[in-house]
Protein backbone atom coordinates (compact mmCIF):
# COMPACT_ATOMS: atom_id res chain seq x y z
CA UNK A 1 0.00 0.00 0.00
CA UNK A 2 0.96 3.97 -0.09
CA UNK A 3 0.92 5.19 3.39
CA UNK A 4 1.53 8.54 4.25
CA UNK A 5 1.86 8.60 8.02
CA UNK A 6 1.55 12.61 10.10
CA UNK A 7 3.48 13.55 12.39
CA UNK A 8 4.59 16.40 14.32
CA UNK A 9 1.95 18.73 14.73
CA UNK A 10 1.64 21.80 17.46
CA UNK A 11 0.72 19.64 20.11
CA UNK A 12 3.01 19.81 23.70
CA UNK A 13 3.64 16.02 22.59
CA UNK A 14 5.19 17.25 19.00
CA UNK A 15 8.80 15.02 20.03
CA UNK A 16 6.76 12.42 20.85
CA UNK A 17 4.65 12.42 17.85
CA UNK A 18 7.77 13.26 15.52
CA UNK A 19 9.57 10.29 17.31
CA UNK A 20 6.50 7.76 16.51
CA UNK A 21 6.01 8.63 13.40
CA UNK A 22 9.48 7.78 12.19
CA UNK A 23 9.20 4.37 13.85
CA UNK A 24 5.88 3.84 12.00
CA UNK A 25 7.37 4.54 8.68
CA UNK A 26 10.31 2.14 9.56
CA UNK A 27 7.89 -0.45 10.50
CA UNK A 28 5.44 -0.39 7.53
CA UNK A 29 8.47 0.27 4.75
CA UNK A 30 9.86 -3.05 6.71
CA UNK A 31 6.69 -4.47 5.58
CA UNK A 32 7.06 -4.08 1.95
CA UNK A 33 4.46 -0.37 1.56
CA UNK A 34 5.47 2.86 0.53
CA UNK A 35 5.39 5.67 3.11
CA UNK A 36 5.70 9.13 3.44
CA UNK A 37 6.18 10.78 6.36
CA UNK A 38 5.48 14.23 6.77
CA UNK A 39 4.79 16.77 8.95
CA UNK A 40 1.12 18.12 9.21
CA UNK A 41 2.05 21.57 10.18
CA UNK A 42 5.20 22.17 8.08
CA UNK A 43 4.09 20.23 5.18
CA UNK A 44 6.64 19.86 1.79
CA UNK A 45 7.25 23.22 1.20
CA UNK A 46 9.98 22.46 -2.23
CA UNK A 47 8.58 23.78 -5.03
CA UNK A 48 9.27 21.08 -7.10
CA UNK A 49 6.44 18.33 -5.60
CA UNK A 50 6.03 14.53 -7.60
CA UNK A 51 4.14 13.19 -5.62
CA UNK A 52 4.88 9.83 -7.05
CA UNK A 53 8.42 10.00 -6.78
CA UNK A 54 7.68 11.25 -2.76
CA UNK A 55 6.47 7.63 -2.24
CA UNK A 56 8.77 5.97 -4.44
CA UNK A 57 11.89 7.49 -2.64
CA UNK A 58 10.08 7.06 0.92
CA UNK A 59 10.29 10.61 1.74
CA UNK A 60 10.84 11.40 5.38
CA UNK A 61 11.03 14.82 6.77
CA UNK A 62 12.81 14.04 10.20
CA UNK A 63 14.87 10.86 11.21
CA UNK A 64 14.34 9.26 14.56
CA UNK A 65 15.26 11.95 17.40
CA UNK A 66 15.23 10.89 21.06
CA UNK A 67 12.22 12.48 22.99
CA UNK A 68 14.00 15.50 25.63
CA UNK A 69 13.13 16.04 28.98
CA UNK A 70 10.80 19.06 28.41
CA UNK A 71 7.83 20.32 25.70
CA UNK A 72 8.63 21.94 22.56
CA UNK A 73 8.64 25.25 22.01
CA UNK A 74 5.85 25.52 19.44
CA UNK A 75 5.88 29.39 18.81
CA UNK A 76 9.42 28.51 17.84
CA UNK A 77 8.29 25.89 15.62
CA UNK A 78 5.49 27.84 14.00
CA UNK A 79 8.27 31.00 13.10
CA UNK A 80 10.05 27.87 11.20
CA UNK A 81 6.85 27.69 8.30
CA UNK A 82 7.75 29.23 5.07
CA UNK A 83 4.53 30.90 4.19
CA UNK A 84 3.88 32.09 8.30
CA UNK A 85 0.66 31.31 8.22
CA UNK A 86 -1.24 29.14 11.02
CA UNK A 87 -3.18 27.02 9.08
CA UNK A 88 -3.12 23.68 10.24
CA UNK A 89 -2.24 21.73 7.20
CA UNK A 90 1.08 22.64 5.90
CA UNK A 91 1.76 22.62 2.21
CA UNK A 92 1.01 20.08 0.19
CA UNK A 93 -0.34 18.09 3.02
CA UNK A 94 -3.85 17.41 1.61
CA UNK A 95 -2.37 16.67 -1.12
CA UNK A 96 0.00 14.06 -0.50
CA UNK A 97 -2.94 11.98 1.89
CA UNK A 98 -5.27 11.82 -1.34
CA UNK A 99 -2.57 10.16 -3.22
CA UNK A 100 -2.10 7.60 -0.25
CA UNK A 101 -4.96 4.33 0.16
CA UNK A 102 -4.20 5.56 3.81
CA UNK A 103 -3.06 7.77 6.28
CA UNK A 104 -1.37 6.74 9.36
CA UNK A 105 -1.88 9.41 12.38
CA UNK A 106 1.40 9.15 14.51
CA UNK A 107 0.02 12.50 16.15
CA UNK A 108 -0.75 12.87 19.69
CA UNK A 109 -2.61 15.70 21.86
CA UNK A 110 -4.48 18.47 20.81
CA UNK A 111 -5.57 18.53 17.58
CA UNK A 112 -4.29 15.56 16.21
CA UNK A 113 -6.38 13.51 19.07
CA UNK A 114 -9.18 15.55 19.58
CA UNK A 115 -11.39 14.96 16.56
CA UNK A 116 -10.93 18.09 14.89
CA UNK A 117 -7.97 16.57 12.47
CA UNK A 118 -10.24 13.44 12.19
CA UNK A 119 -13.53 15.75 10.76
CA UNK A 120 -11.51 17.55 8.65
CA UNK A 121 -10.06 14.29 6.69
CA UNK A 122 -13.74 12.90 6.89
CA UNK A 123 -14.80 15.81 4.73
CA UNK A 124 -11.43 15.82 2.87
CA UNK A 125 -12.44 12.16 1.81
CA UNK A 126 -9.05 10.95 3.17
CA UNK A 127 -9.05 7.65 4.90
CA UNK A 128 -6.69 7.36 8.54
CA UNK A 129 -6.16 5.36 11.05
CA UNK A 130 -8.07 4.66 14.28
CA UNK A 131 -11.12 6.57 15.99
CA UNK A 132 -13.46 8.66 14.32
CA UNK A 133 -14.31 12.49 15.18
CA UNK A 134 -16.84 11.42 17.39
CA UNK A 135 -14.77 9.40 19.31
CA UNK A 136 -11.94 10.91 19.45
CA UNK A 137 -13.19 13.94 20.77
CA UNK A 138 -14.99 12.05 23.23
CA UNK A 139 -12.12 10.36 25.24
CA UNK A 140 -9.72 13.10 24.87
CA UNK A 141 -11.92 15.69 26.95
CA UNK A 142 -11.56 14.01 30.23
CA UNK A 143 -14.46 16.01 31.79
CA UNK A 144 -16.81 14.54 29.36
CA UNK A 145 -15.25 11.12 29.54
CA UNK A 146 -16.15 11.01 33.25
CA UNK A 147 -19.56 11.90 32.54
CA UNK A 148 -19.79 8.90 30.14
CA UNK A 149 -17.97 6.83 32.25
CA UNK A 150 -20.59 7.75 35.07
CA UNK A 151 -23.64 7.16 32.59
CA UNK A 152 -22.46 3.70 31.59
CA UNK A 153 -21.11 2.12 35.47
CA UNK A 154 -17.71 2.37 34.48
CA UNK A 155 -15.68 2.76 37.97
CA UNK A 156 -13.98 6.59 38.09
CA UNK A 157 -12.32 8.54 40.47
CA UNK A 158 -15.38 11.16 41.77
CA UNK A 159 -13.96 14.55 39.74
CA UNK A 160 -15.19 18.12 39.10
CA UNK A 161 -14.15 20.05 36.04
CA UNK A 162 -13.12 24.03 36.63
CA UNK A 163 -13.21 26.38 34.22
CA UNK A 164 -10.52 29.57 34.08
CA UNK A 165 -12.60 32.21 35.72
CA UNK A 166 -13.29 29.75 38.77
CA UNK A 167 -9.58 30.88 40.12
CA UNK A 168 -11.29 34.29 40.73
CA UNK A 169 -15.24 33.67 41.53
CA UNK A 170 -14.26 31.25 44.50
CA UNK A 171 -15.56 27.98 42.86
CA UNK A 172 -12.50 25.89 43.32
CA UNK A 173 -12.65 26.30 46.92
CA UNK A 174 -15.45 24.10 46.64
CA UNK A 175 -12.99 21.18 46.26
CA UNK A 176 -11.79 19.57 49.54
CA UNK A 177 -11.11 16.21 48.83
CA UNK A 178 -7.06 15.38 49.44
CA UNK A 179 -4.92 14.46 47.59
CA UNK A 180 -6.29 14.77 44.46
CA UNK A 181 -5.38 14.82 40.65
CA UNK A 182 -5.35 18.41 38.84
CA UNK A 183 -5.07 17.56 34.89
CA UNK A 184 -5.81 19.62 31.78
CA UNK A 185 -8.82 18.43 30.60
CA UNK A 186 -7.74 17.57 26.82
CA UNK A 187 -4.01 17.56 27.51
CA UNK A 188 -2.02 14.24 27.01
CA UNK A 189 1.37 12.99 28.09
CA UNK A 190 0.72 14.13 31.67
CA UNK A 191 1.67 17.44 30.75
CA UNK A 192 0.38 20.01 33.62
CA UNK A 193 -0.66 16.79 35.95
CA UNK A 194 0.08 17.41 39.05
CA UNK A 195 -0.76 15.45 42.64
CA UNK A 196 -1.95 17.84 45.47
CA UNK A 197 -1.40 16.65 48.78
CA UNK A 198 -3.09 19.66 50.33
CA UNK A 199 -5.26 22.95 49.79
CA UNK A 200 -1.97 25.13 50.24
CA UNK A 201 -0.45 23.34 46.86
CA UNK A 202 -3.96 23.33 45.13
CA UNK A 203 -4.07 26.89 43.69
CA UNK A 204 -0.21 26.47 42.44
CA UNK A 205 -1.01 23.15 40.41
CA UNK A 206 -4.06 24.56 39.13
CA UNK A 207 -2.30 27.84 37.76
CA UNK A 208 -0.21 25.78 36.24
CA UNK A 209 -2.79 23.35 34.85
CA UNK A 210 -4.99 26.78 33.17
CA UNK A 211 -1.31 27.90 31.83
CA UNK A 212 -2.03 25.11 29.00
CA UNK A 213 -5.92 24.93 28.28
CA UNK A 214 -8.84 26.53 29.82
CA UNK A 215 -10.42 23.54 31.30
CA UNK A 216 -9.36 21.57 34.40
CA UNK A 217 -10.23 18.03 35.71
CA UNK A 218 -9.56 17.72 39.50
CA UNK A 219 -10.22 13.63 40.62
CA UNK A 220 -9.80 12.36 43.58
CA UNK A 221 -6.29 10.90 44.11
CA UNK A 222 -6.29 6.81 44.38
CA UNK A 223 -3.83 5.14 45.73
CA UNK A 224 -2.67 1.96 43.89
CA UNK A 225 -1.00 0.19 40.80
CA UNK A 226 -1.07 2.10 37.25
CA UNK A 227 -2.19 -0.53 34.80
CA UNK A 228 -2.94 0.10 31.34
CA UNK A 229 -5.14 -2.40 28.25
CA UNK A 230 -4.75 -1.95 24.83
CA UNK A 231 -7.74 -3.01 22.68
CA UNK A 232 -7.09 -4.19 18.72
CA UNK A 233 -10.12 -3.89 17.07
CA UNK A 234 -12.17 -4.21 19.89
CA UNK A 235 -10.61 -6.80 22.07
CA UNK A 236 -8.29 -6.49 24.67
CA UNK A 237 -4.41 -7.26 24.73
CA UNK A 238 -2.77 -9.03 28.08
CA UNK A 239 -2.68 -5.87 30.96
CA UNK A 240 0.52 -4.05 31.26
CA UNK A 241 1.60 -2.51 34.76
CA UNK A 242 3.59 0.37 35.11
CA UNK A 243 5.89 1.03 37.77
CA UNK A 244 7.94 4.55 37.59
CA UNK A 245 11.21 4.87 39.32
CA UNK A 246 10.54 7.49 41.32
CA UNK A 247 7.51 10.64 41.31
CA UNK A 248 4.15 9.48 38.80
CA UNK A 249 3.70 8.83 35.43
CA UNK A 250 4.60 11.82 33.89
CA UNK A 251 6.51 13.32 30.64
CA UNK A 252 9.98 12.33 31.80
CA UNK A 253 8.87 9.09 32.97
CA UNK A 254 6.88 7.90 29.98
CA UNK A 255 9.67 8.97 27.34
CA UNK A 256 13.11 8.81 29.09
CA UNK A 257 14.73 5.31 28.54
CA UNK A 258 15.10 3.71 32.04
CA UNK A 259 13.18 5.62 33.66
CA UNK A 260 9.74 3.49 34.14
CA UNK A 261 9.82 -0.44 34.38
CA UNK A 262 6.94 -1.88 32.17
CA UNK A 263 5.50 -5.94 33.14
CA UNK A 264 3.44 -7.39 30.85
CA UNK A 265 1.48 -9.32 31.87
CA UNK A 266 0.73 -7.83 34.75
CA UNK A 267 1.92 -9.77 37.74
CA UNK A 268 -2.19 -9.50 39.10
CA UNK A 269 -5.31 -12.01 39.88
CA UNK A 270 -6.67 -13.72 37.22
CA UNK A 271 -10.37 -13.11 38.22
CA UNK A 272 -8.76 -9.07 38.21
CA UNK A 273 -6.74 -9.36 34.79
CA UNK A 274 -10.47 -11.25 33.26
CA UNK A 275 -12.76 -7.94 34.64
CA UNK A 276 -10.26 -4.96 33.25
CA UNK A 277 -10.09 -6.41 29.55
CA UNK A 278 -13.80 -6.55 30.18
CA UNK A 279 -14.09 -3.38 31.44
CA UNK A 280 -11.32 -1.76 28.80
CA UNK A 281 -13.73 -3.44 25.95
CA UNK A 282 -16.94 -1.81 27.55
CA UNK A 283 -15.04 1.69 27.68
CA UNK A 284 -13.93 1.21 23.73
CA UNK A 285 -17.50 0.56 23.80
CA UNK A 286 -18.99 3.59 25.06
CA UNK A 287 -16.58 6.11 23.74
CA UNK A 288 -17.12 4.60 20.64
CA UNK A 289 -14.01 4.21 19.32
CA UNK A 290 -12.59 2.39 16.64
CA UNK A 291 -9.84 -0.19 15.46
CA UNK A 292 -7.24 0.64 18.50
CA UNK A 293 -6.83 2.47 21.49
CA UNK A 294 -5.41 2.41 24.98
CA UNK A 295 -7.28 2.15 28.28
CA UNK A 296 -5.62 3.30 31.51
CA UNK A 297 -6.82 2.13 35.22
CA UNK A 298 -5.55 2.42 38.46
CA UNK A 299 -5.48 -0.80 41.03
CA UNK A 300 -6.35 -0.26 44.63
CA UNK A 301 -5.16 -2.41 46.99
CA UNK A 302 -8.53 -3.97 48.13
CA UNK A 303 -8.63 -5.13 44.41
CA UNK A 304 -11.10 -2.43 43.00
CA UNK A 305 -10.02 -0.24 40.14
CA UNK A 306 -10.92 2.64 38.52
CA UNK A 307 -10.34 3.75 35.17
CA UNK A 308 -8.65 6.99 34.88
CA UNK A 309 -8.83 7.82 30.90
CA UNK A 310 -8.84 6.57 27.30
CA UNK A 311 -6.23 7.20 24.83
CA UNK A 312 -7.04 7.21 21.07
CA UNK A 313 -3.37 7.30 19.24
CA UNK A 314 -1.18 5.83 22.07
CA UNK A 315 2.11 6.44 21.45
CA UNK A 316 4.63 4.48 19.48
CA UNK A 317 7.73 5.33 20.58
CA UNK A 318 10.17 2.38 22.01
CA UNK A 319 9.36 2.90 25.40
CA UNK A 320 5.18 3.15 24.91
CA UNK A 321 2.79 0.39 26.10
CA UNK A 322 0.68 -0.37 23.33
CA UNK A 323 3.80 -2.09 21.30
CA UNK A 324 4.85 -3.47 24.64
CA UNK A 325 0.88 -5.47 24.90
CA UNK A 326 1.26 -6.32 21.16
CA UNK A 327 4.48 -8.11 21.49
CA UNK A 328 3.30 -9.93 24.67
CA UNK A 329 0.69 -11.80 22.53
CA UNK A 330 3.73 -12.50 19.35
CA UNK A 331 2.91 -9.22 17.20
CA UNK A 332 6.21 -7.55 17.10
CA UNK A 333 6.35 -3.75 16.39
CA UNK A 334 6.39 -4.01 12.58
CA UNK A 335 3.99 -6.64 12.23
CA UNK A 336 1.46 -4.01 14.54
CA UNK A 337 1.98 -0.70 12.11
CA UNK A 338 1.20 -2.86 9.59
CA UNK A 339 -2.38 -4.56 11.37
CA UNK A 340 -3.53 -1.07 12.81
CA UNK A 341 -3.35 0.38 8.99
CA UNK A 342 -5.21 -2.65 7.65
CA UNK A 343 -7.90 -2.86 10.50
CA UNK A 344 -8.55 0.57 9.88
CA UNK A 345 -8.59 0.30 6.03
CA UNK A 346 -11.07 -2.68 6.67
CA UNK A 347 -13.56 -0.17 8.82
CA UNK A 348 -14.10 2.20 5.77
CA UNK A 349 -14.28 -1.32 3.66
CA UNK A 350 -17.48 -2.05 5.63
CA UNK A 351 -18.68 1.16 4.97
CA UNK A 352 -18.61 0.84 1.40
CA UNK A 353 -20.66 -2.68 1.76
CA UNK A 354 -23.33 -1.06 3.86
CA UNK A 355 -23.91 1.89 1.48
Amino acid sequence: MKIAVLAGGLSTERDVSITSGCLVADALRQKGHKVVLIDVFMGYEKDDLNIEELFESNYSFASNVPVGNSVPDIKKIKAQRKDKSNRYFGQNVEEICKYADITFLALHGDVGENGKLQASLDLLDIKYTGSGSLGSALAMDKGVSKSIFLCSNVPTPKGSVFVKTDLNNGKINDWTCFPCVVKPCSGGSSVGVSIVESQNEFLNAMNEAFAYEDEVLVEQYIKGRELSVGILDGKALPVIEIVPKQGFYDYVNKYQPGSTEEFCPADIPQDITESLCREAEHVYKVLKLEAYARIDFILAADGSFYCLEANTLPGMTPTSLLPQEAAAVGIDYPELCDYLAKISLEKYNRQDLSL
